[in-house]
């Protein structure tokens, strides 16, 4: 039986965001390049591409992006090295900028497309946001045709939001979803003059937007990101959901620790939060690792930037004592699931880690 926010955003729209958790027909990466995004640590890079392809490979089919032919003869000399290169991979030659798939690529949806026979057949849509390298980088150009591409590949709704008569600028890692009508984001991130995305744009702009196209009744406002995150307020390295109405957040212990203070707000408002039915979420704690800092620069290291597959968790872990902690948890979380972590402490240079390379093109099925 349908909730009351399930009906209601029906109502409101015909679309609907899956949750990660949700079965996948695949995942979308783009094969690593851009060597300035980790200075002194590039080589390093691939291995852990092919480390995370390796494991996704096995359980669903991977959509990798690489920029010609040489860097696809490249990708496929590492995967076959790192015994990754499974039937399971297909390559897409489209020039990238840089490859964070989950802020340059469209934001798959499905939506309801009538009955037949007494079933609902539902198609696959994507929302192609305006992409602009968190209005902080000037290379982007290659990268805001990767949505439509995506969406055209995958035979899906190509959605174009659009706000005053312009496209909607978002990114894939500024937003959450429980499958089930409620959305998570921050204040720091949408609403904030710093590294403004769409000027003129309000809560309730956004909150409009995030209905028409992701199905969405109730929309949960945090404040502020984590310290290093250049994203200026990323949801995926704060509080995930891992069931409809059970939240994951980081938790910072050191009250000396610049996270301390805005940490601890944002579980506050957590707990006055409800799901899209008008009930209390339940909240369990992640530990932050201690400070990973290279060359002088705090970086956005956080055990919350995982990602969820058919069958598997993937977990940033940075050879820190709360690794084996977050691990735990998650697997208690997850018991169904293999959890997997993947070492990225030199990967982090580059400001993001595995929810920030990946994403999730949801199985289409009749109900």
């Amino acid at each position: 039986m349908k909730s009351r926010a399930e009906k209601h955003s029906q109502k409101l729209s015909r679309y609907r965001m899956p949750a990660e958790w949700e079965p996948h027909e695949a995942t979308w990466l783009a094969w690593p390049h851009h060597r300035a995004d980790w200075p002194g640590k590039f080589d390093s890079v691939p291995w852990v591409y092919a480390e995370i392809i390796r494991n996704l490979a096995r359980r669903e089919r991977v959509e990798l992006i690489v920029n010609n032919a040489a860097a696809e003869k490249d990708a496929r000399k590492v995967l076959i090295r790192a015994n990754a290169l499974h039937e399971n991979v297909c390559f897409h030659r489209w020039p990238t900028n840089r490859v964070w798939t989950r802020d340059s690529g469209c934001s798959f949806v499905l939506s309801d497309e009538g009955s037949r026979a007494g079933s609902t057949t539902k198609n696959l849509a994507g929302v192609r946001w305006r992409f602009n390298a968190w209005a902080k980088y000037s290379n982007w150009q290659k990268d805001e045709k990767i949505g439509g591409l995506m969406a055209e590949t995958a035979g899906a709704e190509e959605l174009r939001p659009m706000f005053r008569g312009k496209p909607v600028v978002l990114e894939g890692g500024s937003i959450e979803v429980n499958g089930a009508g409620t959305l998570l984001t921050t204040e720091e991130c949408l609403l904030s003059t710093k590294q403004q995305r769409n000027s003129g744009m309000k809560r309730q702009d956004y909150e409009k937007i995030f209905s028409e196209y992701l199905g969405i009744s109730n929309v949960i406002w945090l404040n502020t990101g984590i310290a290093g995150d250049d994203t200026h307020g990323h949801i995926d390295d704060l509080t995930r959901f891992v069931a409809p109405d059970t939240v994951l957040t980081v938790v910072e212990s050191n009250p000396q620790d610049q996270n301390y203070g805005p940490l601890r707000e944002n579980i506050r408002r957590l707990r006055s939060a409800t799901d899209q039915d008008g009930k209390p979420l339940a909240i369990v704690d992640l530990p932050m690792p201690a400070p990973v800092i290279f060359a002088g620069q705090r970086l956005p290291a956080s055990y919350a930037n995982l990602y969820l597959a058919n069958e598997l968790v993937l977990v940033p872990v940075f050879n820190d004592p709360n690794d084996r902690v977050a691990l735990d948890i998650l697997a208690d979380l997850f018991p169904e699931r293999e959890v997997v972590g993947i070492y990225c402490g030199d990967f982090i240079w580059g400001l993001g880690a595995i929810h920030c390379m990946t994403q999730q093109q949801p199985a289409v099925c009749d109900l």
